[in-house]
């Protein structure tokens, strides 16, 4: 009787242990299934197919939310339906995962050149030359190329009003 209780709380204390450390993961073990849907989305959004793309990203999240090769796929499909602010909204999800994803930074900051922020691409700009000062970086120059060409010109089209057959 004198050894019930202590072996229950130890019979307790490992259970607990053991159910907290089957629930982790490590940070960097990216679920198999979610990258495969990546690869399916990137090779559907190549085709041409920004909606199969979209489904396959999805489903990489869905799969495993820490992928951030789907949200900058995401942010890459907004920017070619012309969507820079739901682009630049899926570019921060993935530099919330790691603030220093040099592609991340690059495509969030031309999709903020596209929306018209220049000083925000900026930003970015500076946090490309702080992760790249110890290596050489192609997106450092992407990115100014995109900056020093600014963002595209709108113009307004007017489109003749069609004329009414009266009977």
């Amino acid at each position: 009787m004198r050894y019930l209780s202590v072996a229950a709380a130890a019979a307790m204390t490992l259970l607990t242990v053991s159910t907290a450390v089957h629930g982790q993961r490590p940070d960097d073990a990216i679920d198999a299934r979610s990258l495969a849907l990546v690869e399916t989305g990137k090779a559907a959004q190549a085709a041409g197919n920004l909606d199969g793309a979209i489904d396959a990203y999805e489903s990489a999240l869905a799969v495993d939310p820490r992928t951030r090769a789907a949200f900058i796929g995401l942010g890459e499909v907004a920017r070619t339906r012309d969507l820079p602010g739901k682009a630049i909204r899926f570019y921060r999800e993935a530099l919330e995962l790691q603030p220093d994803d040099v592609a991340a930074l690059k495509e969030q900051g031309e999709a903020l050149v596209q929306q018209g922020a220049v000083e925000r691409a900026k930003t970015n700009l500076t946090k490309l030359r702080t992760v790249c000062a110890k290596r050489s970086c192609p997106e450092i120059a992407q990115l100014s190329a995109v900056i020093a060409k600014g963002p595209p010109i709108v113009t307004a089209s007017a489109t003749p009003a069609a004329k009414s057959e009266k009977n």
